[in-house]
């Protein structure tokens, strides 16, 4: 009779650990390649989480329903001026009517801000 509860707890325990790892890989951020450019571990560090490590977006801005532009394409790419996407990246989105996109101009130097859009430039030729 006691045998019952302790293994309901035992099954219990168990289903709560599988839950919460397969939570914890989920959310976990990827991280750089060892090595890896400033730019490159700016861009893991900040815009992956909405970008995607490919540039193409991620399941976590899905989730949100947000869709952030895709960094691979190529005529959209190259529609775009580097100091366009230096702006972008500096002030946000909101000026230039992208509410989505946050600023980063109070957490990143300029030539960080260069660095990530150099390395945002070199995602379509990945």
């Amino acid at each position: 009779m006691t045998r019952r509860p302790v293994v309901a707890f035992a099954v219990a325990i168990a289903a709560i650990g599988l839950f919460t790892g397969t939570l914890a890989w989920l959310l976990d951020t990827p991280r750089p390649p060892p090595g890896a450019p400033r730019g490159q571990r700016i861009y893991y560090a900040l815009c992956v989480s909405c970008h995607g490590v490919t540039g193409r977006g991620s399941w976590r801005a899905t989730l949100f329903l947000l869709r952030p532009g895709d960094l691979t394409d190529e005529a959209r790419r190259s529609a775009s001026a580097d100091q366009y996407l230096f702006d972008l990246v500096k002030n946000g989105g909101a000026p230039i009517g992208r509410p989505g996109m946050p600023a980063f101009g109070a957490a990143l130097s300029d030539e960080e801000i260069r660095e990530v859009v150099g390395y945002v430039r070199s995602l379509g030729t990945r």
